[in-house]
């Protein structure tokens, strides 16, 4: 903060200690980013995503090494191509009291693949030849090719077969049978669900500004904030008597992209010059309080399909500096460059020190931030140069298909960058046709680095979690993935 900031928020400090907090039984959450789609076979988006696994109930989940595991379904594999899944029987209904069935789930996913409603995950299941249901606890998924993380790759929240029919609007009307319901949503940034177990509504709000979150947190008008805050507001928290902080590992994945479409950004030599100009420990050390570990890959070292051999690239301006001169830049004829991203006062301050390490090296980078929905359009529209986001809740490594496969451009996939590369497609395929995950693992390592020496992405970093609230909040776990799930469970004293 600069001194007249921290004026400001002191003043207001002094302001909120006077207030009481609100007087109801809701549980209020603090969001950076209002969710854009609550149809699960569209959303994209991290809040959406996290959201919608509240909502709706999944054939299937991971455990803590990113293994699938059962979640509403068994599976046993009757042969490399066929997949027979069993419902569990104490299963809960649709939230308009209609029963789950084979029929229901069947119905989603053949939507999912739908030609002609394309969803943005249709690319990974693409391998479904057939879905034939047995009976109401019972389906077979038929396959076109062999692939021994396909139990893994049906995560999409189930909607019942008589509302996709009748296209029922998903995204802004959720009719899941998930743990917790739609109570209300009477506008963007505010959002109510009641969780069914015991009718406990928890509302999301949305709050852009981290600095008004954290005074609402203060005031008591939010009860619980997770990450996208800046390390001196978190530090400020960890000191309130009222104000329990904790933090954890994560693995979600902050990276810069390229548009390869780009006659400037296609260059390797520049792509390699701004990578080596970014000093990925200093952000990490002053803008994010330690809280993140530098990045060589989208995948963790930790995944099962993790490559730990990779090294995160080096900060080496000299090295920058030397690839533009090569490619014809120079202080008197800087490159200049446009990076996008989103308002979020924490995004702004990154891509400004990134800025200004890449005006270190002789590059004019010209900074347009925009709000959420508008950026993230952007994004999927292929209107960037560069960019930065971060990919969350990642646990299969199906990922690379859908970001860096050639047939992946939105909106079937998320090859956003447009990245067409013989080497990526073939690593994809031979991990995707390894008949053990020791097989796949290793063509998905060898894909991984294919990837650092391409640099469609620049890895940066995997940031922590963190979680913030009032005292009285108790039973919230976090995830390494950042998901919400702990809502199901969390609690006020009395």
């Amino acid at each position: 903060m600069t001194w007249r900031s921290r004026i400001v928020f002191f003043c207001l400090v002094l302001w909120v200690a006077a207030c009481s907090p609100l007087q109801d039984d809701v549980i209020r959450f603090g969001l950076a980013s209002a969710p854009a789609n609550l149809d699960p076979r569209y959303a994209t988006d991290a809040t959406s995503a996290r959201i919608n696994r509240l909502l709706y109930q999944r054939l299937v989940d991971f455990d803590e090494n990113a293994r699938p595991v059962p979640a509403l379904a068994s599976w046993e594999r009757l042969s490399p191509l066929q997949y027979r899944f069993h419902l569990e029987p104490a299963r809960a209904p649709f939230h308009d009291g209609k029963p789950l069935n084979a029929l229901d789930v069947a119905a989603t996913y053949r939507s999912v693949l739908d030609p002609d409603r394309p969803s943005p995950h249709a690319g990974t299941l693409q391998l479904i030849e057939k879905i034939t249901v047995l009976d109401k606890d019972t389906l077979d998924f038929t396959l076109n090719r062999a692939d021994p993380l396909f139990p893994g790759y049906l995560v999409i929240g189930l909607l019942p077969e008589e509302a996709i029919k009748d296209n029922h609007p998903f995204h802004q009307s959720p009719l899941g049978s998930g743990p917790f319901r739609l109570a209300a949503w009477p506008e963007p940034g505010r959002l109510s669900l009641t969780r069914i177990a015991d009718g406990q509504v928890v509302e999301f709000q949305t709050i852009g500004d981290p600095t008004v979150r954290v005074l609402k947190l203060l005031r008591g008008e939010i009860d619980i904030l997770q990450n996208d805050l800046p390390a001196e507001l978190l530090a400020y928290l960890a000191d309130q008597a009222e104000i329990q902080v904790r933090y954890d590992k994560g693995s979600n994945f902050s990276y810069i992209g390229f548009n390869l479409d780009d006659p400037v950004t296609a260059s390797l030599p520049i792509r390699e010059a701004i990578a080596h100009a970014i000093d990925r420990d200093a952000i990490i050390e002053h803008l994010l309080g330690t809280a993140a570990r530098p990045a060589a890959a989208l995948l963790p070292p930790d995944h099962w399909a993790g490559n730990p051999a990779l090294r995160p690239l080096q900060y080496d301006p000299d090295r920058s500096r030397s690839l533009l001169a090569r490619a014809g830049y120079t202080s008197q004829h800087p490159l200049q460059l446009s990076y996008k991203t989103s308002t979020d006062p924490v995004r702004v301050r990154i891509a400004t020190v990134i800025q200004q390490q890449l005006h270190d090296v002789g590059i004019d980078l010209k900074l347009q931030s925009f709000d959420w929905g508008t950026f993230y359009g952007d994004v999927k529209a292929g209107h960037f140069q560069m960019y930065s986001l971060a990919w969350v809740g990642i646990k299969t490594p199906d990922i690379f298909r859908y970001a860096f496969h050639s047939a992946s451009l939105p909106p079937v996939g998320a090859n956003r960058g447009h990245l067409s590369s013989p080497e990526v497609d073939t690593l994809i395929a031979t991990a995707e046709q390894g008949t053990t995950l020791e097989q796949q693992a290793l063509a998905y390592r060898q894909l991984q680095a294919s990837l650092l020496q391409q640099l469609p992405y620049i890895p940066l970093w995997y940031e922590d979690h963190v979680f913030a609230a009032r005292q009285d909040i108790r039973g919230y776990r976090l995830s390494y993935d950042g998901n919400y799930d702990a809502l199901r469970d969390i609690s006020r004293s009395r």
